[in-house]
């Protein structure tokens, strides 16, 4: 979910009737309220749109692990079946590619357990501000009785002046703050020279063979000729 959505959740959220109806001078209560509901009812369709791509997005992370394990599993039989067939060629292959598969298995596990997390954080959001809404219309309904309340005992309208249409949703319009983006760009330099980079590289290469020969010693010691 978007740093800026989060935020206008919050500010809704957040927000007051009443302090909406005193900071928009002549402007009617039923008039913040429909700006108020707008927002919401934005507000909720946007969480809606962005709970729909995490729903996707764990779909897909889900597959892909599974995926994964499954290859994972596969290639240790046709390492053992290679051995046995006396090509330790084709078992250190499969070693290999077996090893890719470990080191991205703990990020898709990652960032399943993270988008579980949106799930659950982008689901509060749509609950909070369906309650939100209805906390509007019961603050205007209250606001409606005391009014009704003041009026039947002085016998003087309270109704604010009622500003013209345009006005009207002009002054609504900016009775909720807009959204509003952050952006920030990080940007670094690498001080590692060439040649630096190139041995470091060599080194992890050779260290990935050590392990690969390891886990073939590993395999040939518990496959019986």
């Amino acid at each position: 979910m978007s740093e800026s959505l989060s935020n206008r959740v919050a500010r809704i959220i957040a927000g007051s009737f009443h302090a909406l109806v005193d900071a928009v001078e002549d402007l009617a209560p039923e008039a913040v309220l429909e700006q108020a509901v707008r927002e919401i009812d934005t507000a909720i369709a946007d969480v809606r749109a962005d709970l729909g791509t995490v729903e996707a997005q764990r779909h897909l992370t889900a597959r892909r692990l599974a995926e994964s394990s499954s290859r994972h599993d596969e290639l240790a039989d046709r390492a053992r079946m290679a051995l046995g067939e006396g090509r330790e060629d084709l078992a250190e292959a499969a070693i290999e590619k077996q090893m890719d598969i470990e080191a991205q298995i703990p990020v898709l596990e990652a960032r399943l357990a993270e988008l579980a997390e949106d799930k659950t954080r982008l689901e509060g959001y749509i609950g909070a501000l369906q309650a939100k809404k209805r906390e509007m219309h019961d603050e205007l309904a209250s606001h409606r009785k005391a009014r009704a309340a003041q009026e039947s005992a002085t016998g003087t309208p309270t109704g604010r002046r009622a500003p013209s249409a345009e006005a009207r949703a002009d002054r609504a319009t900016s009775a909720f703050d807009r959204v509003f983006e952050r952006q920030t760009g990080l940007r670094g330099t690498s001080t590692t020279s060439a040649q630096t980079a190139a041995k470091l590289a060599e080194l992890e290469d050779l260290a990935r063979r050590n392990r690969v020969q390891e886990r073939l010693a590993r395999l040939k010691s518990s496959v019986k000729p």
